[in-house]
């Protein structure tokens, strides 16, 4: 609901609301990250191991986006954001008495995978609120909820080192906190359209839009390549720069930071340039510093530079793609379509810790890895500058559906 062209007080307040929610549910999610050198210390584990013990949530937590941001489209948020956070007290919990045991963790971590499901319910309810000329920016303000990732590799291993249950017992009460203030201020917009077709119904048709997957192509890239980044920076900090497990959370943490004062950027720009424009110039920004990065530079100042300037430009990235979502997607499909855009930009992040660990066991060197990011980045900007940039323009093809064929109905619709 707006005032004119300008949003609502309600609006901000879900936006707010969302937000802290993304981020609460962010930090449990990325618990386990922060904390697997001392997993790896405690458990003897492998490179490998220690790479799929990282990995568990993000896989989880990028397939679980697809049901949820179904779920969204037909319960709202106004249920699935407090239950949601309920829910992700469970295994946060179970952390404590798990860490003793590998196939525990991988087990829990499994289900901790459910914290990364919410982004796929924050983007349609904070879609709805906004109208087109804010939505790229509110978009962005929201994402910056991934910034309890960096929260959760700064705070977490300290919170650990002063008490082994601290940082699990704390997020529990956060999150519970949250659960109870969700259900009395998060509203879904009045008069949304509620989907009346079955779940697997809605899950087929937004498979079928041919701008679900390539957006999905694109934000795998972005969004996973802050993902893989968040996961497994610490880890490769360590083992590269030979840094302490503190100062390398630390750094970690500074890498989530400065992608998570982009994001916003990204939509805000987004706003003002074809949102495909900015996610191209964006990529291939992360192309070259990849191939710069894959040179094993000094960690100061090259290093440390180039990591940093490939946050702001996957930050940048992620925030303008989701910009380009809601620009070319029904509304009452945006739920569904989020879901399976979100669950590939995490499975963007599931793949590369693995793939990093796997080289560095096989040739003692991650240069393979950053060189892979820089090819996939560099396809990512060519592709969304040369067919994205008309994307919500071109007609669909007769009997084939196709979301850039957005009708001036579904956009008064979109539009609130």
């Amino acid at each position: 609901m707006t005032t004119g062209d300008r949003p609502s007080a309600a609006a901000w307040r879900n936006l707010v609301m969302a937000t802290l929610g993304f981020t609460l549910t962010f930090w449990a999610w990325n618990l386990i990250a922060p904390l697997a050198a001392d997993f790896h210390d405690r458990l003897h584990l492998t490179a490998t191991a220690q790479s799929l013990l990282v990995a568990v949530p993000v896989l989880v937590g990028s397939l679980g986006r697809v049901p949820v941001g179904a779920l969204t489209d037909r319960y709202g948020a106004r249920l699935m954001f407090p239950l949601i956070s309920a829910l992700t007290i469970v295994p946060v919990l179970l952390l404590i008495p798990a860490s003793t045991s590998y196939p525990a963790l991988i087990v829990v971590g499994f289900f901790l995978g459910l914290g990364g499901t919410t982004f796929a319910i924050g983007v349609p309810l904070v879609n709805s609120w906004f109208p087109p000329a804010h939505r790229g920016a509110a978009l962005g303000i929201f994402g910056m909820g991934m910034g309890g990732v960096a929260l959760s590799g700064f705070f977490t291993p300290r919170l650990y080192h002063r008490g082994e249950h601290l940082p699990f017992l704390l997020i529990a009460i956060a999150l519970a906190v949250y659960a109870v203030l969700a259900a009395f201020l998060v509203n879904d917009r009045p008069g949304r359209t509620i989907p009346a077709t079955p779940l697997t119904t809605r899950l087929a048709q937004a498979g079928r839009l041919r701008v679900t997957w390539e957006l999905s192509a694109l934000y795998a890239i972005g969004f996973g390549g802050i993902v893989a980044f968040g996961v497994y920076l610490p880890t490769y900090l360590r083992t590269w720069y030979a840094l302490s497990p503190t100062d390398a959370g630390t750094r970690a943490a500074g890498f989530a930071l400065v992608t998570v004062a982009f994001r916003p950027i990204g939509g805000w720009l987004a706003d003002r340039v074809h949102p495909a424009v900015v996610t191209a110039w964006a990529l291939g920004t992360v192309a070259v510093l990849a191939v710069v990065q894959a040179f094993d530079p000094a960690l100061v100042p090259t290093a440390t530079i180039c990591l940093l300037l490939t946050a702001a430009g996957l930050g940048t990235a992620s925030g303008s793609v989701f910009a380009l979502v809601s620009r070319v997607t029904p509304q009452p499909q945006v739920g569904s379509v989020t879901g399976i855009v979100g669950a590939m930009g995490g499975l963007g992040g599931f793949v590369p810790p693995l793939v990093m660990g796997a080289v560095y066991s096989a040739k003692n060197s991650y240069s393979i890895g950053f060189m892979l990011l820089s090819d996939l980045a560099l396809a990512g900007c060519v592709y969304a500058y040369v067919r994205m940039r008309t994307a919500g323009t071109t007609p669909a093809e007769p009997g084939r559906p196709d979301a850039t064929k957005v009708t001036s109905r579904e956009r008064g619709t979109a539009d609130g």
